[in-house]
């Protein structure tokens, strides 16, 4: 079993025994969706780099969620959504800062030789893996943007 997945599963008896509902019920939906993708096409044990993607996506739903919770008037429903969010980010690696997510970016931009948003694609793919699941996809494709409409 991968470190992470220890790790959330102690996270989970931890929670269970402070009553932390919550905390309790967002690291059961973790675990579900983690448990989902080890059983879905070929049975296999998920890595920890598989369960930062499950994490990753998983806050990606709740914050969307939150977002149209807001715009329809369900502040409450919005700030939960936000709360598994935060318990969530929890389980990510340390987010890069503006200076690191820039370095990335030009050292994606010089590998594939980008000079055009045309070429946006290739840069994204080379930034996503050199990334690896510490920066937000929508704010590495920003950073992409910025840099190849110079």
């Amino acid at each position: 079993m991968s470190e992470l997945k220890e790790r959330i599963r102690a996270d989970l008896k931890e929670s269970m025994k402070a009553k932390e509902k919550v905390r309790t019920g967002t690291i059961r939906m973790l675990l579900a969706a983690i448990q989902a993708a080890e059983t879905e096409g070929s049975k296999h044990e998920v890595d920890d780099n598989d369960i930062i993607s499950i994490v990753a996506r998983e806050i990606k739903k709740r914050r969307e969620s939150a977002d149209i919770y807001r715009i329809n008037g369900r502040d409450d429903l919005a700030d939960n959504e936000l709360a598994e969010a935060e318990v969530l980010e929890a389980y990510q690696p340390q987010q890069l800062d503006d200076g690191a997510l820039a370095a990335l970016v030009d050292e994606a931009v010089a590998e594939t030789g980008a000079h055009s948003m045309a070429q946006m694609g290739q840069v994204m793919k080379a930034a996503t893996a050199k990334a690896a699941g510490r920066v937000d996809g929508k704010r590495l494709s920003e950073a992409v943007k910025a840099h190849l409409s110079q």
